[in-house]
């Protein structure tokens, strides 16, 4: 069952939290992909240094961020890599979780033809741009609702509150005090996690 618009509405850190173990669908025609979050991070809007939306920064690009949560900002980076973050909380705050990594469970083969220098099936979707270039996200799903028929969430099995780990944020050395706010959240255990540990 796709997850509620409510589930979104929560706090964001809760939000981060709550996501792993979930599983990420995209269709694409007759093809369904499906992989379970084993990696998130949390960015929480004007405050925080390390958001697209530091100091109420908006723009074209980041604009989907000010959507109330419940749907996708999908954006580019390096000048090659897609990454999708949920939004979450109430229109116009831009809070949003950076789904960082997942452990592929649908479609493997037809992410490993997106992937194809992807060696293992842990390396499919080990990373945010990985993610989604293994499951076809890019900036036609910007915006998108996330109980739709292209992308959704479903609730898949909970993670216990013991295998969860929780760090900083990686690659925001940048932000200040921000870079070091605990604020990724992974299955400790698991191998699909981003080589970052």
């Amino acid at each position: 069952m796709k997850l509620p618009r409510a589930f979104y509405r929560q706090d964001t850190v809760a939000v981060a939290r709550a996501l792993l173990g979930c599983v990420l669908w995209r269709r694409i025609g007759r093809t369904l992909l499906a992989a379970r979050l084993v990696e998130t991070e949390a960015y929480l809007g004007a405050n925080d240094m390390a958001s697209h939306a530091r100091r109420g920064l908006r723009s074209a690009r980041n604009e989907s961020m000010y959507l109330e949560g419940g749907h996708a900002y999908v954006y580019f980076t390096y000048g090659m890599h897609w990454c999708m973050n949920v939004v979450t909380g109430e229109a116009d705050i831009a809070e949003a979780v950076l789904l960082r990594a997942a452990e592929p469970v649908r479609g493997i083969e037809a992410m490993r033809k997106r992937r194809p220098k992807a060696k293992r099936d842990r390396d499919l979707t080990n990373g945010p741009g990985k993610l989604c270039a293994a499951m076809s996200i890019d900036e036609n799903l910007d915006g998108a609702a996330l109980d739709g028929n292209l992308l959704w969430l479903e609730q898949g099995e909970p993670v216990p509150e013991e295998e969860i780990g929780v760090s900083p944020r990686i690659g925001v050395d940048y932000a200040g005090d921000a870079a070091w706010w605990p604020l990724r959240f992974f299955v400790r255990e698991s191998p699909y996690v981003s080589p970052h540990r």
